[in-house]
C-alpha cells in the first residue's frame, strides 16, 4: 500500500457501456451528487468534517485515488468493506451494500439493516448508479469490471471514487506478501483518512490490537489445516494470506505455510500425510462447517485423521475468513475454541 497527500488528479474518460438514456441520467446525477425522493439523503457527518479535511491521494492497487472532501454517498461491496465502514461508525454515509458473505455481527445488525441492499451478488452498473454514489469501496478487485459494478477508470470519469481492500490487490508490488495485522491496520487508517474519521480509525486499531495482545498461544506446537471449501480437492489457507495471518496470531502452525499463496488447492493425500492436530472449518452458508465435517468423517481416508477421530474442529464464519475488521475477533475465537478442546 502506498499513500501520499496531493490535491491534483487526472480525470479519466468514461467507459461505462450503458445503453438506456435513463441510466445515463442517473450517472449524470451521481457525478454531480444529485439525490431523489427515492434515495437516502446525503449524510451530514461528512459535511461536518469537510472544513477540516485534508485532501488525500492514495495509490490503491495501482489506481490513483484522490479525495478532496469526505465521501457522502458510499456503496460497499463484500462483507469486508461493509463491516469496515460499520466499524468506523459510517453507516449514515452508506447508500447501498452488496455481495454480503453472511450475517454481520450483532453489534452492526441494526445499522446494516437500515441500508438498502443493492444486490446479493456484485451489483450491475445500472443498479450501482441508481444509488447515486460518490464513492464505491469493494472487497475484491474483480468487483470492478464491465460485467460487474463497472471499471474503476469509468467510474472515476463519472466523478465516483473507488477503493479496493489492499489485502485483495493482485498486481505485483501491491499484493501483501505476507499479509500482516500491521498491513490490515494500515487499511483501517487509510479508509479513516479518506472518510475524514482518523480518530475513529485509531480507536478501532487500538481495540483490535488489545484483542490480539490478550491471545494466549497453545502450550505446545499445534498444527492446523485451514479448510475453506472444496470436496474432491480441498481449497485451503496457504502461507501469505489472511488464514496464515490469523493462524500465526493464534499460535497455530499451518500445514500449508510453505505454499507461497493466499489460498491454494491441495490434495487430500497431503492432508492425510500431515495429519494436523486441529482443522479450522470456514463456515459459509453455501458450504457449512457441518457439511465439511460430514465429508471428513465420511471419507475413509480423512476419517482416520487424528483431528477427525477426536473431533478437534475450530470454526470461523466466512465473513471473518477474509482480511477485515473481524480478523482479530476471529483469532480470539480460535484461541478460545482451542483452549476448550484442550481443557
Amino acid at each position: 500500500m502506498r499513500s501520499t497527500t496531493r490535491t491534483s488528479s487526472t480525470t479519466r474518460a468514461s467507459r461505462l457501456a450503458l445503453a438506456a438514456p435513463a441510466a445515463l441520467t442517473v450517472a449524470a446525477l451521481a457525478a454531480c451528487g444529485g439525490t431523489s425522493a427515492d434515495q437516502p439523503a446525503a449524510s451530514t457527518s461528512a459535511s461536518a468534517t469537510a472544513s477540516a479535511f485534508t485532501p488525500v491521494t492514495v495509490d490503491n492497487c495501482g489506481t490513483e485515488v484522490t479525495v478532496d472532501s469526505p465521501p457522502e454517498r458510499v456503496v460497499a461491496i463484500k462483507s469486508t468493506s461493509i463491516e469496515m465502514l460499520l466499524a468506523l461508525g459510517l453507516e449514515d454515509r452508506l447508500v447501498g451494500t452488496a455481495f454480503a458473505d453472511g450475517p454481520v455481527p450483532d453489534a452492526y445488525a441494526d445499522a446494516y439493516d437500515a441500508v438498502p441492499v443493492l444486490s446479493d451478488k456484485v451489483p450491475g452498473q445500472e443498479a450501482l448508479l441508481e444509488a447515486q454514489p460518490d464513492f464505491v469501496y469493494a472487497g475484491w478487485e474483480s468487483n470492478f469490471s464491465d460485467d460487474g459494478a463497472g471499471e474503476r477508470s469509468a467510474l472515476q470519469g463519472l466523478g465516483i471514487g473507488t477503493y479496493v481492500s489492499p489485502a485483495a490487490c493482485k498486481e505485483d508490488g501491491y499484493m501483501p506478501d505476507p499479509l500482516t495485522f500491521d498491513g490490515l491496520f494500515d487499511e483501517i487508517r487509510e479508509i479513516g483518512s479518506i472518510m475524514g474519521v482518523e480518530d475513529r480509525a485509531e480507536a478501532v486499531v487500538a481495540e483490535q490490537q488489545d484483542l490480539l495482545d490478550g491471545v494466549e498461544p497453545p502450550a505446545e506446537e499445534t498444527t492446523a489445516l485451514w479448510y475453506s471449501s472444496g470436496t474432491d480437492t480441498p481449497y485451503v489457507g496457504a502461507g501469505i494470506g489472511a488464514p496464515q495471518m490469523m493462524l500465526d496470531a493464534a499460535g497455530l502452525t499451518n500445514i500449508f505455510a510453505d505454499v507461497h499463496d493466499t489460498w491454494t488447492s491441495a490434495g487430500w493425500e497431503q492432508v492425510v500425510a500431515a495429519d494436523p492436530d486441529v482443522i479450522v472449518l470456514v463456515d459459509a452458508t453455501w458450504n457449512t462447517a457441518d457439511s465439511k465435517i460430514a465429508l471428513l468423517e465420511g471419507n475413509p481416508a480423512t476419517a482416520q485423521l487424528t483431528a477427525v477421530k477426536e473431533h478437534r474442529y475450530l470454526t470461523v464464519p466466512f465473513p471473518a475468513a477474509e482480511a477485515g475488521v473481524r480478523n482479530a475477533e476471529a483469532v480470539v475465537s480460535l484461541s478460545e475454541q482451542l483452549a476448550a478442546l484442550d481443557g
